[in-house]
Order: structure tokens, then sequence, then C-alpha cells
């Protein structure tokens, strides 16, 4: 436990901001498993729409320094790449 006062609202910020960008960690796994659900059944339209929503919420990560920059981009071009090959195939 930190005695200085500034020390200790360093450490009240951490715990917050760490719980912050646990959450979005999660939502954005969460959102990639949507896509690559609607990848799998084939509902094109769907898997576009929220292939947009992971990519501004990957952006913002990466913008928050959440994700390494280069991690999220690989995320989404990957994604990107899943959804093009499956509309290509139909």
């Amino acid at each position: 436990m930190p005695n200085i006062k500034s020390a200790k609202k360093r450490e009240k910020q951490t715990i917050k901001r760490r719980a912050r960008n646990i959450a979005r960690k999660s939502a954005i796994k969460n959102s990639m498993k949507k896509v690559v659900d609607a990848i799998e059944k084939n509902d094109i339209a769907q898997a576009k729409e929220l292939l947009k929503t992971v990519q501004a919420q990957l952006a913002r990560a990466k913008s928050k320094r959440v994700l390494p920059a280069n991690t999220a981009d690989r995320k989404v071009g990957r994604l990107a790449k899943k959804v093009a090959a499956v509309e290509r195939a139909q």
C-alpha cells in the first residue's frame, strides 16, 4: 500500500484504467466471435455490419493504447479477409 497521497491516487487510477481496458478487450473478443459466427452461418450482410463495429472498437482500442497498433490492424485485416473470402465463394 502506498503512503504518499499522489501514489494513492495513481493506484486508484490504475485500478480504474485496468478494469476499463479489460472490459474493452473482452467486448472486442465477443464482437470478433460474432463476426466469425455470422461467417460460419454464411450471413454476409450481418458479417459485414458486425465487421464495421469491430473495426471501430479496434480503432478506439488502438488510439487508447489498449492494444498495440499492429495487433489491432492485424485483427481487422484477418477478419476482413475471412468476410471477403465468404463473399467471393457465393
